[in-house]
C-alpha cells in the first residue's frame, strides 16, 4: 500500500504539477480523511522542492456551501488565495461553496485539483499508467467536434435517452493530467459541457448516483433542463426527499455533462470520481455551477450532486461519436486504440 501512495503521489507532483522549488502546496483534508494518503503527497511535494501545508478542517455534514457552517472560512480562505497549488482531499468537499469560489476568483495562479476522499486504489488507477500527450490529443479532438455541434443525445441500453443543446458561452473543458498552469484541475481523462440552460429533455437512468445506495437504478426526467421526476420506487421517494431538503429549486437543474475517457476506468467501483472518468460514460451533475463555467453569474445552489451512466452511445448532431461505450468515430478511433495500446503498469 506504501509503494501505492508513493507512486501516485510522486507521479502527481512531479509529472502533473511539475513542482518547482519553493512553490507552495496546500493540501485540505478533514476529520474523515485518509491520512496516510495526505502524508504520501506532503512528503512528494517536499521531496520535489515544495512547500507543503497540510490544513485538517472539521468534517461538515454537507458538500459545498450547504457546509460553510462547520468550516473555518475566513482563516481557510485567506490560506489559499496565497498559494501555488491547491489539492483538495477532503471527504466532504469545499468544491463550489464561498471558499473555494473567492480562492479560485482571487489567486490567478492557483492550480486546483480535487481527489475528494477517493481511495489510494482508485487514485492509482485513475490518474497513473497512461500517456498524458496521447489523451490530450483525443480530449482535445473530442472537445473540438462538441463545440462545432448544435445538439448533444446520449443513449444507454439502461433506458437513458436525454438530449441537450450547445452554448458557446459556457465553459467547455477537459483535464488530461497536466496541470502545470492555472486552472481549475479534476481527475484526468473527460471532456465536460455545460448545457444550454433549459434546453436538456428526456430520461436518465443512473449506474451510478451520489448520495444513494445505488441498489435500485434511479431514473431522472428531464424537462427543459429540471429534474421534473424521480422514478425508482422507495428509493425514488428517499431520492426526492433528500432534494426537498435543500428547499433550493437550483438543485434540480442540470449543471454539467461529462464525457468519461480515462483510458484505464474500464468498470464501475463506485468511487464517484473514477466513475465519473469510467471509458464511454457519462457524469450528469446538478445544481451548482461557478460563474466560471457558466457566466457571467452562474448558477447558484446550496449543493451539488453527480450520477453516472456506463456504455453510453454520445452523438453531437448526427454524428455518432461512440456506441455502447466504445469509442467509433473515424477520426476519433486512431486515437483511441493508440492511447488504450500505451497502458502500462
Amino acid at each position: 500500500m506504501k509503494d501505492i501512495r508513493t507512486r501516485f503521489s510522486k507521479f502527481l507532483m512531479e509529472k502533473m504539477f511539475q513542482i518547482k522549488p519553493g512553490e507552495t502546496v496546500a493540501i485540505t483534508a478533514d476529520l474523515g480523511t485518509n491520512r496516510d494518503t495526505i502524508d504520501a503527497l506532503a512528503t512528494a511535494t517536499h521531496e520535489a522542492g515544495g512547500l507543503p501545508l497540510v490544513m485538517y478542517i472539521p468534517k461538515a455534514e454537507n458538500d459545498s456551501q450547504a457546509g460553510m457552517k462547520d468550516w473555518p472560512s475566513k482563516a481557510l480562505t485567506a490560506a489559499l488565495c496565497h498559494v501555488d497549488v491547491w489539492i483538495e482531499a477532503n471527504s466532504v468537499v469545499l468544491l463550489y461553496s464561498d471558499i473555494w469560489e473567492t480562492a479560485l476568483k482571487q489567486n490567478k495562479k492557483i492550480r486546483y485539483l480535487i481527489i475528494a476522499d477517493s481511495s489510494i486504489q482508485s487514485l492509482d488507477r485513475v490518474f497513473t499508467g497512461f500517456d498524458i500527450q496521447l489523451l490530450k490529443k483525443l480530449l482535445t479532438k473530442v472537445t473540438e467536434m462538441a463545440m462545432a455541434a448544435k445538439k448533444v443525445r446520449i443513449t444507454s441500453n439502461n433506458g437513458t435517452d436525454v438530449s441537450y443543446d450547445i452554448d458557446l458561452n459556457y465553459a467547455f473543458d477537459y483535464d488530461d493530467g497536466d496541470y502545470s498552469q492555472p486552472k481549475f484541475g479534476t481527475a484526468p481523462g473527460f471532456v465536460n459541457i455545460v448545457p444550454k440552460l433549459n434546453s436538456m429533455n428526456g430520461h436518465i437512468v443512473f449506474d451510478h448516483l451520489q448520495n444513494t445506495d445505488n441498489n435500485n437504478p434511479l431514473e431522472f426526467i428531464m424537462k427543459n433542463g429540471v429534474i421534473s421526476d424521480v422514478i425508482g420506487g422507495e428509493s425514488a421517494e428517499k431520492f426526492k426527499n433528500y432534494l426537498a431538503s435543500f428547499d433550493d429549486e437550483n438543485i434540480y437543474k442540470i449543471s454539467h455533462n461529462m464525457l468519461g475517457l480515462n483510458p484505464k476506468v474500464r468498470n464501475l467501483t463506485f468511487e464517484l470520481v473514477e466513475d465519473e472518468r469510467i471509458w464511454g460514460g457519462v457524469d450528469f451533475g446538478f445544481g451548482h455551477t461557478s460563474a466560471m463555467d457558466m457566466p457571467p453569474h452562474g448558477q447558484e445552489s446550496k449543493s451539488h450532486f453527480d450520477g453516472v451512466v456506463i456504455n453510453t452511445s454520445i452523438y453531437f448532431d448526427d454524428i455518432q461519436i461512440t456506441d455502447n461505450g466504445e469509442v467509433c468515430h473515424e477520426d476519433l478511433r486512431p486515437l483511441a486504440e493508440s492511447l488504450l495500446n500505451n497502458i502500462y503498469a
